[in-house]
């Protein structure tokens, strides 16, 4: 038998944004907001003081006593604060934390809000409807980057975009507790007006359903909804807690649900969610889809008839990457951590890996004629969806995806002698800054794209001089097997980019007036413990073949031989000096 909770998270993941939640009451009370009983019991004892009597230690038993019946929270409520304005200041108190009570985490978002907001974020929930006042729930989105739209009003229900068109909409049912017209008599919960009848109607009809805190036992217009609502497209999952009641057992039974027996709200959502996010993040393309996308660019490539569907195919893989890269999946608020550094990098990673494998054969395989393609390509993730606010660590390594494919395409633009294809990948890609554009050479940079914080934590790379360089080395290597089938031809033509686009960033930045500092590669320390001298090797190559030097040929350094030597002579002292401060 399949663990239910399992079943949950195939559903979610397979299907995302077919499901909406209905949360009770039962998904705040661990944040210690209480539960529709525990505020009745706390209603009575502010009666039983109003009247000079003691109801403890069994306050219910005092009420029965006293008036007959069993005390009701609606009537309570109303009973000692008649207008919708009274109870609304009276129910602060019990929603909003006192400075002591946010020192102490009460009050504020739990892990099940927080579990329910990474799905939003990640796609997998669209649409979530609450019987609670609280804002807990829109806090935890807004701590993922999601701005929900949230429906509390019969008002804003009629005026409602549609939800199929919103990432994700809150449906308040009882309304928010800071607006005085929130529901909490019998009466007042008997019915739902009429707009927001229709909205539930729409929500039941065409999506299934996890509920997870709902009794269905006080919300009898809510109960009405769903009873009427006899088309079950999609399945129906319970989360129960204890005893199931015989208004949620008939509900149960109407919907054919699914239960899932449960310890906490908490427990539940984290285990779904962490099921679903695992599923994802492992769930890398097919080996076979980079293959037969590679297969067609070699066939495309060498047929100018087909130049529309080569530019169809890099484009559509292209637009595909930048559309996963967006904020819902990479939230820049959270904060930092190495497991998320490392779950991060290998998302980026595996989302990236068919347009990777068309990039790396392209460049090598490619002409004159293709290299706009690549410039657009490029140009493209180098710009990535998502505004500017958030952890630094996490804005910046957005461009992760653009800093594969620029090693990817320049490496193999090296290792085929296409270096027309490498300087408009250094020079004509460009980038947006607050400081205007800036060409990928100086901004698409191992450092920039994974500052220190990120080095000094970087999965396995701990005891590497260059942490970064050393991890693209490494996750490289697989796109050229086909043509570096030799490790040695790899990691030759990998230093010599390497320290080709050191010089390019080093001649760009003597030009802005910041020196010819460059980026420091695998290069740099293994020149300095007598590996291939790739410096004094571009140098034989330059002055052997003079101004048909293919880098001067291509445009690099203005096409000029001196400024070519200035340069490296400039950065190799740069070097030099870094050796120094190493030993």
């Amino acid at each position: 038998m399949i663990d239910p909770i399992v079943s949950l998270a195939f559903s979610l993941y397979s299907s995302p944004g077919i499901h909406a939640l209905l949360l009770g009451s039962g998904m705040s009370h661990a944040a210690g907001i209480p539960t529709g009983w525990e505020i009745i019991l706390d209603l009575t004892r502010k009666i039983a003081h109003m009247a000079g009597e003691d109801c403890e230690p069994e306050p219910e038993v005092w009420y029965r006593s006293k008036y007959g019946k069993e005390p009701n929270y609606y009537e309570l409520l109303q009973s000692v604060a008649r207008s919708p304005v009274e109870r609304n200041r009276l129910l602060r108190g019990y929603f909003e934390p006192t400075e002591e009570e946010r020192q102490q985490g009460l009050k504020t978002p739990t892990r099940a809000h927080t579990a329910i907001a990474d799905l939003v974020a990640g796609g997998f929930l669209r649409v979530i409807m609450t019987t609670n006042f609280d804002r807990l729930l829109e806090q935890a989105l807004e701590n993922r980057g999601v701005v929900p739209t949230v429906i509390s009003t019969p008002d804003a229900a009629a005026g409602a975009v549609p939800i199929m068109h919103n990432a994700c909409t809150v449906i308040k049912l009882h309304g928010d507790y800071l607006d005085p017209r929130i529901k909490n008599t019998t009466e007042e919960l008997s019915k739902f007006d009429r707009s927001v009848s229709r909205l539930l109607d729409r929500v039941l009809d065409e999506f299934g359903l996890i509920l997870c805190g709902w009794s269905a036992e006080w919300d009898v217009g809510l109960r009405r909804t769903i009873e009427r609502c006899r088309n079950n497209r999609f399945t129906t999952y319970w989360a129960v807690r204890g005893r199931i009641r015989d208004n949620a057992a008939r509900l149960i039974e109407l919907r054919r649900a699914v239960t899932i027996p449960i310890v906490d709200a908490d427990s539940f959502f984290q285990a779904t969610t962490d099921k679903v996010l695992a599923m994802k993040e492992f769930s890398m393309p097919h080996p076979l889809s980079a293959k037969i996308a590679v297969a067609s660019l070699k066939k495309y490539i060498v047929q100018p008839q087909s130049k529309i569907n080569l530019n169809d195919l890099v484009t559509g893989e292209t637009e595909r990457l930048y559309g996963e890269m967006g904020e819902q999946q990479f939230s820049p608020q959270t904060a930092f951590g190495v497991a998320e550094l490392a779950k991060r990098v290998h998302r980026y990673k595996a989302l990236s890996e068919i347009v990777l494998a068309l990039f790396a054969t392209g460049c090598y395989w490619g002409e004159k004629e293709h290299i706009s393609l690549w410039v657009r390509c490029l140009q493209r993730i180098a710009n990535p969806p998502g505004g500017g606010a958030g952890v630094r660590t996490w804005l910046n390594l957005r461009l992760y995806p653009a800093l594969l494919l620029l090693y990817s395409g320049g490496i193999a633009s090296v290792a085929a002698g296409r270096y027309h294809t490498l300087a408009a990948l250094l020079l004509r890609v460009k980038m947006r800054t607050n400081y205007g554009e800036l060409a990928s050479a100086l901004r698409l940079r191992p450092a920039y794209v994974m500052d220190r914080n990120v080095e000094q934590n970087f999965p396995g790379m701990a005891q590497c001089q260059t942490p970064v360089s050393d991890h693209l080395f490494q996750v490289l290597r697989d796109q050229f097997r086909d043509f570096l089938p030799d490790d040695a031809e790899y990691e030759r033509n990998f230093d010599r980019f390497e320290y080709m686009f050191a010089l390019v960033e080093a001649d760009l930045s003597q030009k802005e007036g910041r020196g010819y500092s460059g980026f420091v590669g695998r290069f740099s320390w293994k020149d300095a413990e007598n590996s291939p001298d790739h410096a004094s090797q571009y140098e034989a190559e330059a002055k052997e073949m003079g101004g048909d030097w293919p880098p001067l040929v291509a445009g690099l350094f203005d096409g000029k031989m001196e400024r070519f030597l200035a340069v490296k002579a400039a950065f190799d002292k740069f070097i030099t000096d870094l050796h120094w401060r190493w030993n």
